[in-house]
């Protein structure tokens, strides 16, 4: 159980990149970046493809180049061409698929069992547990960093660009180049989640990035209900927490014999249950509410 949950773990780390990247689109920007299938991909298609040819750091770096490009044509769509945001996402994430088998040199799978990468690399360093630490080193300093540019000038802009394009418009700030700045920023994150977990798992295919918004969403979310809404601290602390807690969810299910295919409409249910939580809530305490009011004429 002990190395179930250590596993969990480092895949939440990993995937909670992908959270902090949708916290940035969704939360902060208010966009429904559907690109995030997409990037995933390609960032894990060009981590096996360098890695593969021996330079696994550098896979790294060009995944997050990649991811950040696919961001920017997702917002050239939404603020040059005038494309519905969600729109944008589905056809950039359509295109990329073509782009995502080309990286892979055709192949719909690469596998990498006896090449060198980022986490073979920190074995020697730290022992076992290697790739905990590998993991949780990238996770606290995507967060930090995203944490720290959030409140920049730039960030700031951002932020309000997602609260209110209209005074933003009027306060002469550029809400295209903002939003165009954050999807860039978001999906470079996700295509660095794409490439880490291609290095993680010694092996990349074009179908691992189906159904990333909903793991994404579902662990933001998750986050938001253990560690609360509120803030830039919060939000980086939730969408960390919350992919975490999401594999612990998700590895707890399997080991309890839970059919795998069974595991994408699980995590539908988890993101369904986890959004109308606040709003069942209210409900609840509403009625409650009006209980204990009905109670009280009674006895009067």
């Amino acid at each position: 159980m002990l190395l179930v949950l250590r596993s969990a773990a480092e895949q939440g780390f990993i995937y909670s990149l992908v959270a902090l990247a949708l916290y940035l689109s969704y939360r902060t920007l208010d966009i429904a970046d559907l690109t995030t299938d997409g990037t995933f991909t390609l960032g894990c298609a060009i981590s096996a493809t360098m890695t593969l040819a021996g330079h696994p750091l550098l896979g790294l770096v060009l995944a997050i180049a990649a991811g950040a490009a696919a961001g920017g044509v997702t917002a050239v769509l939404q603020t040059k061409l005038g494309v519905p945001s969600i729109l944008a996402g589905i056809i950039t994430m359509t295109g990329l698929y073509s782009v995502n088998l080309a990286a892979m040199g055709s192949k719909s799978n690469l596998p990498m069992l006896k090449e060198e990468n980022v986490f073979s690399m920190a074995q020697a360093l730290f022992g076992s547990a290697y790739k905990l630490v590998v993991a949780g080193v990238f996770a606290a300093v995507c967060a930090v960093l995203l944490g720290l540019f959030l409140r920049t000038r730039l960030g700031l802009s951002i932020r309000a660009t997602g609260d209110n394009r209209d005074m933003v418009s009027a306060s002469s700030i550029n809400p295209a180049l903002m939003t165009t700045v954050g999807l860039c920023v978001a999906n470079a994150l996700t295509g660095l989640s794409g490439a880490l977990l291609a290095q993680y798992q010694k092996f990349s295919d074009i179908g691992l990035g189906t159904g990333m918004v909903v793991i994404g969403l579902a662990s933001l979310i998750i986050g938001e209900v253990v560690v609360g809404r509120g803030g830039i601290l919060r939000g980086v602390l939730a969408a960390v927490i919350g992919a975490v807690v999401y594999r612990i969810i998700i590895a707890l299910a399997l080991s309890s014999s839970v059919d795998a295919n069974w595991i994408k409409f699980f995590s539908a249910v988890i993101v369904a249950i986890a959004i109308a939580y606040p709003t069942v809530k209210e409900k609840v305490l509403f009625y409650q509410k009006r209980r204990r009011e009905a109670k009280k004429y009674a006895q009067h």
